[in-house]
């Protein structure tokens, strides 16, 4: 990959902006198999050549990586590639990367496996403790996804935050924070956003109105069922086919 051609000449800048930029590029090539796993990264000198930056931002740059999980840096035998197991898939740059390099979508199937488990957890303990004024917001805000159904842009991002609404209300906030973090990353994957139809447009209309129905209700357990069904089922929907001889995926730009 060609940094300069990509991103246009090196201007100078704060050895920080250079840094992420190095890490980025290097966290893609991790990830893409371009430096497959025990494969050593180029030498400091080579990195400082193709990048235009200083030793220390690549020094820098490799503790990011290190800590990111993705390399380790050893005397006498250079910086290598650990197995995939110990990445980071919590931190944006690594997530964003792997969501990229998905050609059979493994990793937004088992995304979809962890939002369905923390979210339904989270309606059932907002069916239990909602207040009066969480409920009014989480109904209004099935009006406004009502009034969307012929935009499937807008329709998508309230339906977001339809269930922030529930996340929030449940009180969970490390549930909500990892799945606000995992779920804005494969959202910026076309893959994961599909080409919803008008009829499974109605279709998220209907689950979204039974799921705040069980809420009003205070069944915990039935909206826990319910909302598991309605984020796998929705993915199912709209999860593309994916062809074994796909060869080529997006790269960094």
């Amino acid at each position: 990959m060609d940094f300069g051609s990509s991103l246009g000449p090196i201007r100078p800048r704060r050895s920080g902006r250079l840094g992420d930029t190095v890490v980025t590029y290097l966290v893609d090539r991790i990830v893409s198999a371009d430096y497959p796993v025990d494969s050593a990264l180029p030498t400091e000198p080579e990195l400082c050549e193709e990048f235009g930056v200083s030793r220390t931002v690549v020094r820098e740059s490799i503790k990011l990586l290190e800590e990111k999980g993705l390399v380790r840096a050893t005397p006498g035998r250079g910086t290598r590639v650990l197995e995939p197991p110990g990445w980071n898939l919590l931190d944006p740059i690594v997530l964003e990367a792997q969501i990229r390099h998905d050609r059979e979508l493994k990793i937004l199937d088992d995304l979809i496996s962890v939002r369905a488990a923390l979210e339904s957890d989270m309606a059932a303990a907002t069916a239990r403790t909602i207040k009066a004024p969480q409920q009014q917001e989480l109904a209004d805000q099935l009006d406004v996804l009502a009034d969307l159904l012929d935009d499937a842009g807008a329709y998508a991002a309230e339906d977001v935050a339809f269930h922030e609404l529930i996340m929030v209300a449940s009180g969970n906030r490390l549930g909500h924070a990892i799945i606000h973090s995992i779920h804005s990353k494969a959202r910026l994957s076309s893959r994961y956003n599909g080409t919803p139809t008008r009829a499974d447009q109605e279709q998220s209309m209907a689950e979204h109105r039974q799921i705040e129905a069980l809420i009003r209700a205070g069944d915990a357990d039935g909206v826990a069922v319910l909302m598991r069904t309605h984020i796998v089922g929705s993915w199912n929907r709209r999860r593309p086919e994916v062809h074994r001889s796909l060869t080529a995926l997006p790269t960094v730009e």
